[in-house]
C-alpha cells in the first residue's frame, strides 16, 4: 500500500478500512477515499484502455476536467477521481462503449426542484469562500457550491506558507490552515448555504443554472452569479503524454497532499513556474525522489525562493530544456529531454534520457470561464473572482474574492460601502509577477545575532517585516514587493527570537549567532522534512542558495515552530552567512540512461479522449482546414468526453506552427453543457434508480 505515513506537515485520521473490487481484485480503501486514490495506493495505475487503439489510460487531472480515469462502478460510468469509494463497490475498467440497460418501462419525468437565491457562488476555493464570507457578513442570502466533498479548493493541497500580506491574506500561514479558517468562518454565517458534491452543469438563457447535486438535478436562479471556478491545467503535446504516470501538477498534489497517497518513486517535473516548483518540493516532502525539473526558458518563471528550495535539496534544474517524450510500456519508465535554442526549438544532438516512473506536467493554467462567458451572453449579472478572472497566486484569489463579495453586495443594494482604493491597489500587487533579482546583501557584522536574508527577488511578501519585534527588517521599495533587508538602528539590534526564520514562506532566512563563538558561530536553518528526520549529532551538508556544498556540520539542537524544524549547526565564520540550507547526505541516484530513447513527434496524442495524433491534425491543416468544427468532423479531435478542454489549445499551437493565424481559424462551437452528466438526471431519476 503506497500510503504516506509520517508526513512532516500533514496528518490524517484514516478510520476503519473497507474493501471494494477492481476487476475482481480486492482493493483496500478508507473513508473519504475517491476511487482513484485508493487504486493508486494499491498499485493500480492503469484504469482502462482506450477503445480506439487499446492505449492504457490512467489519472491525468484528478479534478473532473478530463475523462482519462473513467471506470464502471456498479455498472455506472463514473470518473474515478471524483467518485467516493464505497464498501463492496464493484469497479471495472471500461472496454469500448458501455452497454445501455435494457428497459421498456415507461416512467413520467419527475418535477425538477427549483430555487431562487440572491447570489450563487460557483466554487468553494479561496476566492469563492472569501466572496461568500463578505456577502454573508452583510446578511445576503448566498448559495455556495463545490463539486468536491470538502471546501477549500486548492488550499487543501498547499502545505507551504503563503506569500503576500500578513494583514490582508494571512501571509506566513500555511495554505491548509488558511483553508480551514475560511471554511470555519463561512460555516458560522446563517445566510450562507453550502452544497458539496454539487456540480454546476450549465447557465441557461432564461437565467437558471443547472446543478447536479449528489445524483439529482436541480435548477437555481440567482439575482447575481459569482464565478469562482478556478483554473484547469494546460496540457502539453509530447510523445507519450497520455501514458499512465503522466500527471498534471494538481492531480499529483491531490494524491500526495489531500489523500496522502504516494503515486511515485522517481518523479520528473516539466515546468519551472510556481506550480511546478512547489509540486516538486511537495514530492520531496512525501519521500519521492525528484530526478530533475525542465524549464524551456533560460530562467524559471516562478519565485526564486521556490527554485532555491529545490536546488538546495540537490534537484537538477535544466533551464533552456524541453521534454521530447515520456517513454514506457504501459506506464512511464523514462523521460527524454533536449536543450532548446532561442526560439525554443530542440537542438539536435543534445538529447538525453532520465529514468523515472512519473512525469509531472506544470506548464500553466487557463481559467475555467465557461460559466462567466455564458452568463454574460445571456444577460445574467455575473462577477468573476480568483483564477476564473485572472491566473495568479492563491493569496491574490483570496483578496479578489473579498473585493467581488463587496462589489456584489453593492450591486444588490444591501450596502453603500465603497470599495477602498487601497483594496484595488493591493489586489494588483498580489497578482504581480516576480520582479527584478537584486544582489545579496552580505552580513555587515560578525558580532551579536544577524538575520541573513537569502530572498533577493521582488515578490509580494511581507511576513518577515511584520513579525520582527524590533522592526529591523524592512522592505526596500514602496510596497510589499520590495526585497527585505536587515539593519540594526537606533540602538536596537536582533534579539535572536527566530520569528523571521520560522515565518518565511520561502525558507529564505537564516540566523547567525556570533555571541558564544565568533570563529564558529551557530547558524539556525529552517527544515521542513520533520524534526524526526534529524537529531542532535546528526551529520548534515551545508549548502548555499544554489545548492553548492559548503562543508559538513553536526546538528547541535532542534526546535519546532508550526511544523518547521529550526535546526542549529555550527559553521566557520567565513561561510556562515552563505549557509542557506542543509541537506541530509545520501548517495545521489544517477537517473541518466546510457542511451537516448527516441521521440516520435507526429505520433504525439493531441486529443486524449479520441486519441487523435498531431500527424492527423497537421495533415488536415495542410489540406486547407481552417475551421475547428470541420477539423472535429474529419478527425474527431474535440469530440470526446471532456468537450475539447485539454486539446483546443494544443490544436491552436499546431495552427500557429503551420503559419496559420488564429484569427483566420473558426473556433469550436461549445457544448451547452460544460460537464458530462447522465441523461437520467434530467428525467428526475435519483442515483441508483
Amino acid at each position: 500500500m503506497a500510503r504516506i505515513e509520517g508526513h512532516p506537515i500533514l496528518q490524517r485520521t484514516w478510520g476503519d478500512s473497507f474493501t471494494f473490487t477492481f476487476s475482481g481484485r480486492p482493493v483496500q480503501a478508507y473513508p473519504g477515499d475517491v476511487l482513484a486514490s485508493a487504486l493508486v495506493a494499491a498499485g493500480v495505475h492503469v484504469l482502462g484502455h482506450h477503445a480506439k487503439d487499446r492505449a492504457p489510460l490512467g489519472i491525468f487531472c484528478a479534478n473532473g476536467q478530463c475523462a482519462q480515469c473513467l471506470v464502471l462502478a456498479d455498472g455506472k460510468p463514473v470518473k474515478a477521481c471524483m467518485t467516493l469509494a464505497e464498501p463492496g463497490m464493484r469497479v471495472e475498467p471500461i472496454v469500448g462503449l458501455p452497454h445501455l440497460p435494457e428497459s421498456d418501462e415507461a416512467r413520467p419525468m419527475s418535477e425538477v426542484e427549483r430555487r431562487e437565491v440572491s447570489v450563487l457562488v460557483l466554487g468553494g476555493g479561496p476566492a469563492g469562500l472569501s466572496a461568500g464570507i463578505e456577502l454573508g457578513r452583510r446578511g445576503v442570502d448566498v448559495l455556495l457550491l463545490d463539486d468536491k466533498s470538502r471546501l477549500g479548493g486548492k488550499l487543501v493541497l498547499q502545505t507551504h506558507r503563503f506569500f503576500g500580506s500578513v494583514e490582508a491574506v494571512d501571509a506566513g500561514t500555511r495554505g491548509i490552515d488558511i483553508g480551514a479558517s475560511l471554511e470555519a468562518s463561512i460555516r458560522t454565517l446563517e445566510t450562507v448555504t453550502v452544497w458539496l458534491e454539487a456540480t454546476a452543469l450549465a447557465v441557461y438563457s432564461d437565467g437558471w443554472v443547472g446543478i447536479l447535486r449528489q445524483g439529482r438535478y436541480e435548477l437555481v436562479r440567482p439575482r447575481l452569479l459569482i464565478a469562482a471556478t478556478g483554473a484547469r491545467e494546460k496540457s502539453l503535446a509530447f510523445s507519450g503524454n497520455t501514458l499512465p504516470g503522466v500527471y498534471g501538477a494538481g492531480a499529483f498534489q491531490t494524491l500526495v497532499n489531500r489523500d496522502l497517497v504516494r503515486p511515485s518513486e522517481r518523479l520528473f517535473v516539466v515546468g519551472g513556474g510556481n506550480v511546478g516548483l512547489i509540486a516538486g518540493y511537495h514530492a520531496l516532502q512525501a519521500g519521492i525522489e525528484v530526478v530533475g525539473l525542465a524549464e524551456a526558458l533560460p530562467v524559471c518563471g516562478g519565485y526564486k525562493v521556490h527554485r532555491d528550495k529545490l536546488a538546495r535539496l540537490g534537484v537538477p534544474i535544466f533551464t533552456s530544456h524541453t521534454i521530447l517524450s515520456a517513454n514506457g510500456d504501459g506506464r512511464v519508465e523514462s523521460v527524454t529531454l533536449a536543450a532548446v535554442d532561442e526560439q525554443l526549438r530542440p537542438i539536435v544532438g543534445t538529447e538525453f534520457s532520465l529514468a523515472c516512473d512519473t512525469v509531472l506536467v506544470a506548464v500553466g493554467l487557463e481559467p475555467v470561464d465557461e460559466f462567466l462567458r455564458a452568463a454574460n451572453e445571456f444577460g445574467l449579472p455575473v462577477l468573476a473572482a480568483g483564477d476564473a478572472e485572472e491566473i495568479a497566486e492563491a493569496s491574490a484569489a483570496i483578496f479578489s474574492g473579498k473585493i467581488r463579495g463587496l462589489e456584489a453586495a453593492r450591486r444588490l443594494g444591501v450596502t453603500e460601502d465603497e470599495i477602498p482604493e487601497e483594496w484595488h491597489a493591493l489586489g494588483e500587487i498580489l497578482k504581480s509577477r516576480p520582479g527584478a533579482t537584486m544582489p545579496k546583501h552580505p552580513a555587515e557584522t560578525r558580532t551579536g545575532v544577524v538575520p541573513v536574508i537569502h530572498c533577493t527577488q521582488e515578490i509580494p511578501c511581507n511576513p518577515c517585516a511584520s513579525v520582527c519585534p524590533q522592526k529591523l527588517i524592512q522592505l526596500e521599495g514602496p510596497d510589499i514587493r520590495g526585497v527585505p533587508a536587515y539593519s540594526a538602528r537606533d540602538g536596537r539590534e536582533c534579539v535572536g527570537c527566530e520569528n523571521c526564520v520560522a515565518v518565511c514562506p520561502g525558507l529564505a532566512i537564516t540566523l547567525v549567532d556570533f555571541r558564544r563563538d565568533p570563529a564558529m558561530p551557530t547558524v539556525t536553518v529552517p527544515f521542513e522534512f520533520g524534526a524526526d528526520a534529524l537529531r542532535p549529532g546528526s551529520a548534515v551538508v551545508l549548502v548555499d542558495t544554489t545548492g553548492e556544498e559548503l562543508g559538513e556540520a553536526r546538528v547541535e539542537k532542534i526546535a519546532v515552530r508550526d511544523r518547521t524544524a529550526l535546526v542549529k549547526v555550527k559553521a566557520p565564520a567565513d561561510v556562515a552567512g552563505q549557509v542557506a540550507g542543509i541537506r541530509v547526505r545520501r548517495a545521489a541516484a544517477n537517473a541518466r540512461l546510457a542511451e537516448v530513447v527516441e521521440a516520435l513527434s507526429d505520433e504525439t496524442i493531441i486529443c486524449r479522449c479520441e486519441r487523435v495524433t498531431a500527424g492527423e491534425i497537421r495533415a488536415a491543416i495542410r489540406a486547407g482546414c481552417r475551421d475547428m468544427n470541420e477539423l472535429k468532423a474529419i478527425t474527431r479531435a474535440g469530440m470526446g468526453a471532456c468537450g475539447g478542454k485539454t486539446c483546443t489549445s494544443l490544436i491552436a499551437r499546431l495552427f500557429r506552427e503551420a503559419g496559420v493565424a488564429l484569427e483566420s481559424v473558426t473556433p469550436n462551437v461549445r457544448r451547452p453543457l460544460f460537464v458530462e452528466v447522465p441523461l437520467g438526471v434530467f428525467a428526475g431519476l435519483r442515483e441508483g434508480e
